[in-house]
């Protein structure tokens, strides 16, 4: 019987040791980020967030994906207890967790929570869930389990962040009695956006008036004044654009920079939207534009996403603050009322006071952040915007595209000169923040 036995020891023990092999590890590469980020970026487009809002979908879950990165990798510093609010995250129990899987689970599942197109984050999670899953069941599972518990950490702090109460507050009086305020501009004279902005909690500033700008030229429709100097200026240098034509420099520039994520198209008796990027996810865009030029590691790339978003976020809050303080009325509005009832800006005025620039502000911190991260020489070119039909356009630096992106606005009809240069500096000052009181990389 012995011949019997020998042959299937061989096999039991043959089963045993294959049972027994350590399958390969998952491979997550910052590629897998990047497409994360624009999956949600995507969704976001589709479902039209408000330039301020859609800086916060951004924000947390890059968070939350940085957080895991810095709990296993010892060269990055957690972010608990230099932004506001933010306490350490849980600790892993077992410290040979595979950390880039399970930051990929907590930025899906945070960004999920998020936008309103719900299923589509989670069928794109949901591929990639079934892919780990038949690579290594059990690291998967384990990192999983990890990712969505620090999700569920970073959703409670940032449930704190008083963007919940925002959504019962009033709406934004408009006063018609007082010149110089803000009213609604045409075509659809939308109600002023997200007016309580302001009261979000921020990461970094240490309250939304931190960086408060001078206040504006003073209102005034006399022909000698800085505040009517400025107002013609709009006109006129639009009226220059316009006779140039259609392929002039500054119409190119000014398409290139629009990131309104909704303008009003109408059509006989119809009126409906066209969808594109709001200006912090044109930032976040050069940034993957950077990582991917740089050639920076998973960890690299997260970090780069993080910081750049943080500084987006507060730049929005800093943003608002000043326009629903200041509640300065639109060019348009004072042009068709005073000078050509038929003049009509290139872009489409956004609904929402006009000082400060927000792309001005936002382009000023998103640079400061990226020239710190990558250099003052980094030049690239910038396809952000192909998708929606505009072509690419090449830059210096990044500080060279946020001088463009704020006198963008200036071509497009859509902001005094004031708005635009104090803009820049509010959002620089910001930057400089970022970069002078988080301490990421060590």
């Amino acid at each position: 019987m012995n011949w019997i036995k020998t042959p299937l020891k061989l096999l039991f023990t043959g089963l045993l040791i294959v049972s027994c092999q350590e399958k390969e590890p998952i491979q997550i590469s910052p590629d897998d980020f990047r497409n994360s980020v624009d999956q949600v970026t995507d969704i976001m487009v589709h479902d039209i967030f408000s330039p301020p809002v859609a800086s916060r979908i951004y924000s947390y879950p890059n968070i939350a994906a940085y957080e895991i990165v810095a709990q296993g990798d010892s060269t990055y510093q957690s972010l608990a207890g230099q932004i506001n609010g933010l306490t350490a995250i849980p600790t892993p129990k077992n410290k040979q967790l595979n950390y880039p899987l399970a930051a990929m689970v907590a930025h899906m599942n945070l960004s999920q929570s998020l936008i309103f197109s719900e299923e589509r984050m989670q069928q794109f999670s949901d591929s990639l869930y079934q892919q780990w899953s038949q690579q290594n069941d059990a690291e998967f599972m384990e990192a999983k389990e990890y990712g969505l518990e620090v999700a569920d950490h970073i959703r409670a702090w940032m449930n704190e962040d008083l963007y919940k109460e925002t959504r019962t507050m009033s709406k934004f009086t408009v006063n018609t009695d007082e010149p110089g305020r803000w009213q609604p501009t045409p075509p659809a004279y939308m109600d002023g956006i997200e007016p309580h902005w302001m009261k979000i909690r921020p990461f970094v500033l240490d309250s939304a008036n931190q960086f408060q700008p001078i206040p504006p030229p003073e209102f005034s429709l006399e022909e000698d004044s800085q505040f009517y100097r400025e107002l013609l200026e709009v006109y006129e240098v639009s009226q220059g654009i316009t006779e140039a034509g259609d392929t002039s420099e500054e119409i190119g520039i000014a398409q290139f920079w629009d990131c309104n994520p909704y303008v009003s198209v109408t059509r006989g008796h119809l009126m409906f939207a066209t969808k594109k990027i709001t200006p912090g996810a044109h930032w976040i865009g050069i940034t993957e534009i950077a990582t991917e030029q740089a050639e920076t590691d998973f960890n690299a790339t997260v970090h780069a996403y993080t910081k750049t978003a943080m500084a987006i976020f507060d730049g929005f809050i800093s943003c608002w603050d000043e326009k629903y303080r200041s509640n300065l009325i639109r060019p348009e509005t004072l042009i068709n009322l005073h000078i050509d009832e038929n003049w009509k800006p290139i872009l489409q005025t956004p609904p929402f006071p006009e000082y400060t620039s927000g792309h001005s502000v936002v382009s000023g911190a998103a640079s400061t952040v990226l020239t710190d991260l990558f250099g003052d020489d980094f030049a690239f070119e910038d396809d952000t915007e192909v998708p929606y039909g505009i072509p690419v356009r090449s830059f210096p630096s990044f500080n060279k595209a946020a001088d463009e992106a704020a006198l963008s606005r200036l071509y497009g009809g859509i902001h005094y000169r004031a708005a635009i240069d104090e803009g820049l500096k509010q959002g620089r000052a910001l930057g400089r923040l970022v970069n002078e009181t988080i301490t990421m990389k060590k």
